[in-house]
């Protein structure tokens, strides 16, 4: 079986076949879809019931509305937030300020490496990758991974041991996700190993 990824002097070569390489862009477009989606649904949040264009009533109805713009809580998507993750475990106030900080930034860039990996992807053949798109396509693996750990539950090693345990046969849903996953990581570590 050939390596899917490999180092030539025009840039990183993908050897995945068209399939694979449909299915990887899908995934980083799904992906960036749920930052966007995340996003818009936030906007929509801290504007107010829609349509309404409702002002804060109060003092403390218009301290509130700042302080959560300023601060935006936490993803509610457990695997956006897994992708947006808290700063600091321990001080819920160092988390804000950090995620306030950082939040907007972090996830444009994201979206930004999901679009530009996906968007490679999809030239046709031969797919050589320039070293940015490269590092965007192994950031957006890792993004990916993280998404699809979340769906499955997988938060440790065992989790993941666990998973490929119970999933042993193709009658089984979730096997064809194990798989995916297993497919991912390898897909990761060849880049990996090629970007070093």
């Amino acid at each position: 079986m050939r390596r899917p990824f490999r180092r030539t002097r025009a840039g990183v070569r993908v050897q995945l076949g068209e399939p694979e390489r449909a299915l990887l862009a899908r995934l980083l477009g799904d992906v960036e879809g749920l930052l966007v989606q995340d996003a818009a649904e936030r906007d929509a949040a801290e504007r107010g019931p829609a349509g309404t264009g409702a002002h804060p009533a109060s003092d403390e109805d218009v301290l509130a509305a700042l302080e959560a713009s300023l601060a935006p809580p936490p993803p509610a998507d457990p695997a956006v937030a897994r992708l947006l993750p808290d700063g600091n475990r321990d001080d819920a106030d160092l988390a804000a300020g950090y995620r306030r900080l950082t939040e907007h930034g972090l996830r444009e860039r994201k979206r930004a490496g999901l679009e530009r990996a996906g968007s490679a992807l999809t030239r046709p053949e031969p797919v050589l990758l320039d070293d940015a798109e490269a590092l965007a396509l192994l950031k957006g693996l890792t993004d990916v991974r993280l998404v699809l750990a979340e769906r499955l539950g997988l938060h440790t090693d065992e989790d993941a041991e666990q998973l490929h345990a119970s999933a042993a046969g193709p009658a089984d849903p979730r096997a064809a996700a194990a798989a995916l996953y297993d497919a991912l990581t390898w897909w990761q570590e060849s880049l990996v190993a090629v970007l070093r």
